[in-house]
């Protein structure tokens, strides 16, 4: 007598969902598990982030799906606003509060000389990343590194705060900061080097992303309202069209004709109005044009001698 087993349920198929979720990242998941947690919610076939959030931070993950993950680059070189509270009186290995103990001090700095030391660090300065960052040394990882406790020295690099102001101080031991700044910024090292400035210690007490570029907290949705979701159509109906991302990028409208030869690769040429008004809009060094057809992107397009050359296409 044979035994058949019980045919297993298949997996559901992944689905192609395309756009953007403006995550609220509670504290406590790291941003590659927010991503595959959400990439299972909505049975979706390709999914990343755009820019890593600590895991003891909260605030804005923005989450691409399908073909929004090709303007997952765009999303990392915006802007982004923080507010955070810096805990006086210890500094640690990791200049959060996660860390281990380096030192201590009885300094409790004056809120005007913090509101003056801030002044210091706005604009293009030279910024070492702390050690415990996901920067590569020699193919790995410093945290890890760090954590295996070698020696690890890392250069420093040129990064912008356009903002940056004292919010409040709740207490003689905590301030509260809110700043913007560039790609690659640190917010640790930031306060890692404002409290050196001021002679003290300090470190990162609690950290929040309020925006990255076009994604702010106004348009965000929390991690336990999605997971309450069962209809894939609600799911749905949280993201944001791929274009979001492109929001300070010059699109320019296209025949059905020339987006046709876009998504083959091919380039098109421009006709000297188009030329003249895509050049007005362009950011200052760039060359980079949406072009779209119907309501949509159809490419990401590089502008050359009034030619469109596509780099990144869209199948939506």
């Amino acid at each position: 007598m044979t035994h058949t087993s019980a045919p297993q349920n298949p997996r559901p198929k992944k689905r192609d969902v395309h756009g953007w979720l403006i995550l609220d990242k509670p504290e406590g998941v790291t941003s590659t598990q927010a991503v595959g947690i959400c990439r299972r919610l909505f049975n979706a076939q390709k999914a990343g982030h755009g820019g890593t959030l600590d895991p003891l931070a909260s605030g804005i993950l923005p989450l691409a799906f399908g073909e929004a993950t090709k303007t997952v680059g765009y999303v990392m070189e915006a802007d982004k606003d923080y507010v955070f509270t810096i805990r006086w009186g210890s500094s640690t290995t990791t200049q959060d509060r996660e860390g281990a103990v380096t030192g201590e001090s009885a300094v409790r700095p004056a809120r005007e000389a913090i509101a003056e030391a801030l002044k210091g660090f706005v604009g293009e300065i030279q910024q070492t990343p702390p050690v415990y960052s996901a920067i590569k040394v020699n193919g790995e990882r410093a945290y890890d590194l760090a954590r295996d406790g070698e020696e690890v020295e890392l250069q420093p690099r040129t990064v912008v705060l356009h903002k940056a102001e004292l919010v409040d101080c709740p207490s003689e031991d905590l301030a509260v900061i809110g700043v913007t700044c560039g790609k690659g910024f640190y917010i640790r090292a930031l306060v890692r080097d404002l409290a050196r400035k001021l002679g003290a210690e300090g470190h990162v007490a609690a950290l929040r992303r309020t925006r990255v570029g076009a994604f702010a907290e106004d348009a965000a949705i929390q991690l336990p309202i999605l997971q309450q979701m069962s209809d894939k159509a609600a799911l749905d109906d949280t993201l944001v069209p791929l274009e979001t991302a492109l929001d300070d990028i010059p699109a320019l409208a296209v025949t059905d004709e020339d987006a046709f030869r876009l998504k083959q690769g091919r380039s098109i040429v421009l006709v000297p109005r188009q030329v003249e008004s895509v050049k007005a809009r362009l950011r200052p060094g760039s060359r980079t044009v949406s072009a779209t057809s119907g309501g949509s992107v159809v490419a990401l397009c590089e502008m050359r001698a009034g030619r469109l050359e596509p780099s990144r296409v869209f199948n939506l």
